[in-house]
């Protein structure tokens, strides 16, 4: 059980957390805009008694520049012996968006729902400044009533999770020994309950690979009216491969893909039969009803166990408004696999390159095609959450059901197998949040019950064994 007197200032203080979280949406923190939202946390976590640092991690290619990576914000606070030392983890960069894409308010202007719902609208509300402004709202919490902590705690934000943490994993092993030394288990709040009702705690992700197919052909676009009829186009060809990789009704059409899933065990369906899940909480989350499946555990299966492939877009391609009657000379198209136990991200890239030059040749196109994984996160499963439990029953008065995430948080791997961690997945947000889509947001109850929770959970770690 959690400090009475925590709960209390929680409640009482939620106008200050609310504007703390606006302040950390407010900095667009995608691609330029990522370190000002660094600078924003390392100020923060100082103020509140934290020894932090910036860390660099090395460079990457941005518009044709090499830059540095967003750095990483590394921090401590407390080295009692007689304490466990708890390592939670975050990122504050967040996925682009604008206006015109089909958001009811700025998306970088924290919006309260004008319906009086306790809605929060705002790029990263919940994916993932709400939950790394909940544990600097516990921080505040203890250090205004002058209450220690009850665990140590060392922390690590990233700025490079929305593109495949490139290089936290070289960080993580070369601080294995240094910063990381001494922490008994982790946290990570990064993920969604099921739907909208019922907490979870998630003992399982999918992984990621991401690809791009490149196709190049002539020196330069080119005008369909003169050169029409003409050459190989790119785009054709590229629409013709994508077209190969997944049918409508979400079957991967790569042959090797299927054959390696593992099947499904008795104990297995019965856990995904125990999970509080309608059909209209997905339908709601989505804003429709075009779920594949009415059945709620072939849906849930979908979602969490079985692997996808999703295609996300053409760079390159002319996407402006207006009638430009342009050939593009070179494009790229750009898709992902969700990755589950047996589906590792080399095995599953040679599966994906092999067939799509196979189909490639079968085109009989002049043009150059390549396919290239440009980033990857392998599966993860754990299943050992007492503490967590039973924060959840605290502060929800529920038990949470347990699940594994569809999505991928590249990190979880790296940081369970370098420093052999157990990692716990603790869910703030609700499944409807809209992470990553237009007009995400984060309820205000679940922002505010979330920092009890992260908070409670301390306490729970802290005693048990």
């Amino acid at each position: 059980m959690a400090d009475p007197k925590f709960l209390k200032y929680v409640d009482e203080h939620q106008e200050e957390y609310i504007q703390r979280l606006a302040k950390a949406v407010s900095i667009p923190s995608y691609v330029k805009d990522v370190e000002a939202m660094g600078d924003f946390l390392l100020e923060q976590l100082t103020t509140l008694g934290v020894t932090a640092e910036k860390r660099a991690i090395g460079t990457h290619v941005l518009e044709g520049k090499e830059v540095d990576l967003p750095p990483v914000i590394i921090g401590q606070i407390g080295n009692d012996p007689k304490k466990k030392t708890l390592l939670i983890y975050g990122h504050y960069d967040v996925q682009p968006a604008l206006k015109e894409d089909g958001w009811l308010y700025p998306p970088f202007e924290l919006t309260r729902d004008p319906k009086g719902t306790g809605k929060l609208y705002g790029r990263g509300s919940t994916d993932d400044k709400g939950p790394v402004m909940g544990w600097l709202n516990v921080l505040e919490a203890h250090k205004n009533l002058g209450i220690p902590l009850p665990v140590n705690m060392k922390m690590c934000f990233e700025g490079m999770e929305e593109n495949g943490s490139e290089n936290l994993d070289k960080f993580i092993a070369s601080e294995k020994d240094k910063f990381f030394t001494g922490v008994d288990c982790m946290c990570i709040s990064d993920n969604y309950w099921l739907d909208t009702k019922t907490p979870c705690l998630t003992y399982g992700l999918r992984g990621i690979n991401y690809y791009e197919i490149r196709i190049s052909g002539p020196g330069a676009d080119l005008h369909s009216g003169v050169f029409g009829g003409t050459v190989h186009e790119p785009m054709t060809d590229l629409i013709l491969l994508m077209s190969k990789l997944v049918s409508p009704t979400g079957e991967i059409l790569i042959p090797g893909v299927k054959e390696q899933i593992a099947p499904v065990t008795e104990d297995e369906r019965k856990k995904f039969e125990a999970i509080h899940f309608e059909m209209k909480d997905i339908h709601g989350a989505v804003g429709g009803d075009q779920t594949i499946s009415e059945d709620t555990v072939t849906t849930l299966m979908g979602r969490m166990r079985n692997p996808s492939l999703s295609l996300h877009g053409i760079e390159g391609a002319f996407s402006a408004p207006g009638s430009k009657t342009v050939i593009p000379a070179s494009v790229k198209g750009k898709f992902s696999i969700r990755l589950v136990p047996n589906l590792g991200i080399k095995s599953t890239t040679e599966l994906v390159v092999k067939y799509i030059n196979d189909e490639f040749k079968k085109i009989g196109s002049k043009n150059r095609m390549e396919c290239v994984l440009t980033h990857g996160g392998e599966p993860w499963i754990h299943y050992s959450y007492r503490a967590a439990h039973k924060a959840t029953e605290a502060v929800y008065g529920q038990a949470p059901d347990y699940t594994r995430e569809g999505g991928s948080i590249p990190v979880t791997l790296d940081f369970a197998n370098i420093l052999n961690l157990n990692v716990l997945l603790l869910p703030v947000g609700r499944g409807d949040d809209g992470a990553h889509s237009t007009n995400e947001k984060i309820d205000t109850d679940n922002y505010i019950r979330g920092t009890k929770l992260l908070g409670t959970y301390m306490y729970e770690l802290a005693k048990a064994e």
